[in-house]
Formats: C-alpha cells, sequence, structure tokens
C-alpha cells in the first residue's frame, strides 16, 4: 500500500490539495484573509467561506482621481518642510498649510511640492513658489505615489470605521498613465458613500475669544487630529448630547491648557458660549471645525475649567467634543480616526456605478448557470471525443478539482469573486481541459501503451508542450496582474494561479492516473 502511494504520489497531492481547499471553502476557521485584503464582501452563503465581489454583490464603485499638482525637483535649501510649506501657502489667498504637501528627496527620488487646493491654478502656484523664494524644475498634474498611498489608508479607514463591510480601497491607473482612487462598497447607496469619502476630513478645535484690544478673534487649531492620542465612538446622552470622547496626547496637553488659561477659556467659573446666537457677545468659545467649517461652538464646564487651570486635567487629559447631532458626531469620530486625506477626490472628474443588490443576485445566479453549463459542455465534448470512460471520467474530475483548488484559494485569502474572476475560471477550466486532452492524444496515438516506459516516454513529450503553453500564458497575463488595472487584475491573477495548479498538480496526478489504468501494473 505505501509503495503503492509513493509511485502514485501525483494523486496523493492532489487529494490532498482538494481536501484543504474544501475545507478552507466551507470551515469557518480558515475562511477570512480579511487582513490582506481588507474585510472585501459578505460571505457569498452559510455554507461556504466565499466572498462576493461588487459584480456580484451589487453596492457602489467610485473611480476618481486625487486634486493636486506637483513642482518636481524643489531646492528647499536650508528650510525645513514646515518652513517650506508655510511659505508657500502665505503666497496664496485663502491656502493653509494643510494645502500644500512637501516631501524631502532622498538618495533616488527628488524634492517635491504639491499644491492640493482646488481653487489654486498652476500660474498661481508657479507665482507662488517663485515669491517664496524656492527653484524647481516643472509643475505637472497630479500628485506623488507617497500621497496616493496615504489617501488609499485614509479612504480604507473611513469606510471600515463607517462599519461598511465589504469595501475596497485600491490605486488604478489608466493607459494614459493616470492614477485614479478606486472605492468599492457593497450594499451601500452611491450617495451615502460619496457623502463620507468626499471630504478631506480635516479636524481641528480653534478657541475663539476677545483679545486684549476688545476684538474677537480665533487662535487657529489649538488641537488637530494628531493631537488626540485615542478617540472614543460617538455616543449620545441626555446631559451631553451627541459627543465624541477623546484623549489628548501629553505633548500637546501643556499647550493646550496654557491657551485656554490666556483666553480666559479655563477661567473661573468656566466659560458660557453663544456664539451661535451672538458671535460678537458672547464668552470664549471652544470651534469644533471640519473643513474648515465650523460645525459646533461651545464652552466650558466650570469643573473642567477648573481642573485644566489648576493643571489635575493634564494627568488623563480627556475631553468631550460635543456636536449637534449624533450623524455630525459619528462624521466627527470616523475623520478623527481615520485621519485627514491629504488632497480632495475629484468625483466629477471620475466614474461613479452603482448596481443594485437585486441586479448582484441576478449576476450571481447566471454566472452559477454559465458555470454549470461549461462543465457539462466539456464533459459532453470529453465522452464524444473518446468514447472511453476511463479515458474521460478522470479528465473530467481532475478538471473539476481545478476549480474547486481556486474556490479553496479565494475562500482562504478573502479574495472577492466578481465577474472578472468568475471569466478566470472558466479559461482555467478551457485551457486545463485542453492540455488533458493533448496528454491523452499523445498518450494513446501511437497505439498500444501497456508498458510503462512508453508512456512515461508519451506522457513528457505531451507535458512539454504543456509547459510551454502554460508559459506563454503567464508571460501574457503578468503585466495585467502587476499593473493596476481593476476587475482584469482578478482576471489575470486566477488565470495564471489556475495554470500554475494545472502544471504543479492537476496534470501530472492526470497522467498518473492514465498510467494506472492503462499499463500492467
Amino acid at each position: 500500500m505505501i509503495d503503492r502511494i509513493k509511485s502514485n504520489w501525483r494523486i496523493t497531492l492532489l487529494v490532498i490539495v482538494v481536501i484543504l481547499s474544501t475545507v478552507a471553502l466551507v470551515s469557518p476557521a480558515l475562511g477570512g484573509g480579511e487582513e490582506e485584503f481588507g474585510n472585501q464582501s459578505e460571505q457569498a452563503d452559510s455554507l461556504t467561506n466565499l466572498k462576493f465581489g461588487l459584480d456580484l454583490a451589487g453596492g457602489t464603485r467610485i473611480r476618481a482621481p486625487l486634486i493636486g499638482m506637483t513642482a518636481e525637483n524643489v531646492e528647499f535649501g536650508d528650510d525645513s518642510r514646515a518652513q517650506v510649506a508655510a511659505a508657500v501657502a502665505g503666497e496664496l489667498p485663502d491656502t493653509d498649510t494643510t494645502d500644500v504637501i512637501t516631501r524631502q528627496g532622498g538618495p533616488e527620488t527628488a524634492a517635491t511640492v504639491e499644491m492640493v487646493n482646488p481653487d489654486i491654478t498652476e500660474s498661481q502656484f508657479a507665482t507662488a513658489m517663485d515669491a517664496a523664494g524656492y527653484e524647481y524644475g516643472e509643475i505637472r498634474d497630479g500628485v506623488t505615489q507617497a500621497t496616493r498611498d496615504e489617501a488609499i489608508a485614509v479612504l480604507s479607514g473611513k469606510v471600515n470605521q463607517a462599519g461598511l463591510s465589504g469595501s475596497t480601497v485600491q490605486q488604478v491607473s489608466s493607459a494614459a498613465g493616470e492614477f485614479f482612487m478606486l472605492i468599492e462598497v457593497p450594499g451601500q447607496d452611491r450617495q451615502d458613500v460619496i457623502s463620507l469619502i468626499e471630504e478631506r476630513g480635516n479636524v481641528r478645535v480653534d478657541i475663539y475669544h476677545q483679545n486684549d484690544g476688545g476684538e474677537y478673534v480665533t487662535e487657529r487649531a489649538v488641537l488637530t487630529g494628531d493631537d488626540f492620542q485615542s478617540v472614543s465612538t460617538a455616543t449620545q446622552d441626555d446631559r451631553r448630547g451627541p459627543h465624541v470622547p477623546v484623549t489628548v496626547r501629553q505633548s500637546s496637553a501643556d499647550q493646550f491648557r496654557q491657551t485656554a488659561v490666556e483666553t480666559g477659556l479655563a477661567g473661573e467659573g468656566g466659560s458660557r458660549c453663544t456664539y451661535n446666537q451672538n458671535p460678537e457677545s458672547t464668552e470664549p468659545c471652544l470651534l469644533l471645525v471640519v473643513d474648515d467649517e465650523v460645525v459646533n461652538a461651545f464652552g466650558m464646564d466650570p469643573s473642567l475649567a477648573q481642573s485644566i487651570a489648576n493643571g489635575e486635567w493634564a494627568k488623563d487629559s480627556s475631553f468631550i467634543l460635543t456636536t449637534t447631532s449624533f450623524e455630525e458626531a459619528q462624521r466627527v469620530a470616523i475623520n478623527l480616526r481615520a485621519g485627514a486625506l491629504p488632497a480632495n477626490l475629484d468625483i466629477d472628474g471620475g466614474t461613479t456605478s452603482f448596481i443594485s443588490p437585486t441586479q448582484g443576485e441576478n449576476f450571481r445566479a447566471n454566472s452559477l448557470i454559465v458555470g454549470i453549463l461549461s462543465v457539462l459542455a466539456v464533459a459532453g465534448v470529453v465522452f464524444l471525443r473518446y468514447r472511453e470512460p476511463k479515458v474521460a471520467l478522470p479528465m473530467i474530475v481532475t478538471a473539476f478539482s481545478e476549480v474547486v483548488i481556486l474556490l479553496g484559494f479565494a475562500a482562504y485569502l478573502g479574495y472577492p469573486l466578481d465577474l472578472a474572476v468568475i471569466a478566470g475560471f472558466i479559461a482555467v477550466i478551457g485551457t486545463g481541459v485542453d492540455d488533458l486532452i493533448i496528454i491523452a492524444d499523445e498518450v494513446m496515438a501511437e497505439g498500444d501503451v501497456s508498458s510503462q516506459k512508453v508512456f512515461d516516454s508519451r506522457f513528457k513529450r505531451a507535458f512539454w508542450v504543456i509547459g510551454v503553453a502554460a508559459a506563454t500564458t503567464i508571460l501574457a497575463m503578468s503585466p495585467l496582474a502587476v499593473l493596476s488595472l481593476g476587475d482584469l487584475r482578478g482576471f489575470a491573477i486566477f488565470t495564471i494561479l489556475g495554470v500554475l495548479v494545472g502544471v504543479l498538480i492537476t496534470r501530472p496526478a492526470y497522467g498518473d492516473i492514465l498510467r494506472y489504468l492503462m499499463t500492467d501494473r
């Protein structure tokens, strides 16, 4: 028995891989891969760990570029990145340092300055760079790869913090070399997704107060997103209303305390804010600002003011950001947790689409029907071609095992099944059966194969042809698998994976099966 297993180890390997794939397909403990693909979709059904992509689940797809332009090969001199950003922003109207992204050059990269304010033109940007005294090479449309990577991380955080299970965020490129953010959110309406991602999400806290001259002024950014050590979920109760509990970093708490005391916000008795009713006659206020829009103004409780003034507050530095609605509190919490987008998305300059859940269900049903028809068609052609069950049945079983293995991989990795991946499966079935036919024809073409030596010689000739064809397919598909080309990438990945499974596992196993059935043992 052991000798037989050793001599047919390829069949044993195929059986083991199919069993492992089946376990990954149906076992809750092994189906996942959420870390790599980010909770890409809901389970296909309660019986399997398969995930559905947008095509088969329904939802919203948004493909949009980041707004911005980049000055290349900038000479910073002895100035720091912050100094460069402040100098350039100071030369432009309605531009903050958050609208200027500076990146120091490295051994293989040049320093750059990016302008992400959508209201600034290229000529204004160039004039500001000249006025600030920084030499540069050229100004081009678009942002740097580092900024795009940061945007992917922030957008992923936003959709995950919003609880939109199954969402994916990735970068794709066009044939012309343009880069886009591709956001896919299963089961969500188009407008809801746009409302979530269209704003940059810059959250800060200002202090509005009277200066020594009696004029009302604003101390900007006394707290920003980077100053918060922890951000709790949005909460609502009868005493505080909707709010977001936060904790200020110790490194920022002292500076905030000093500013709060100097402006009178943390004075004796606290502060009663009437900013919304009468901004020209109010005690000092905390302004909660999102993307330069004041979303709420509130004073300070006497007990908190006293704690800040005497230094007790700095021990835990907890804080409450109140809002006017629970939805606003959720928005603030999401933006603080995910961070601010480095640049706005040009929604109008991109494309958006919505697939209804009903249409997704229809796609799933049609895909299943097409898959079954493909298997039946292949089985029918094989039986008509050979009319020998001992040749045709192993061929069909082996081809079907490839599909099980690929589904197991998809379930284990958490890769979402969409129409492109289904097309890759069908292509794998076709090429797989084609290779098996080549093996069968080559082995049987010259008559009797009762000798194992004769069988092995003919099988090696057939396998050489299959190997060359597989290498050609992999080379042809590799650019599609590597480049960020959206749905084509999934098609290429699973076509390549299917070819590798065929060459390394299923084709050799089919050869062993034929040898067992057709030669003298």
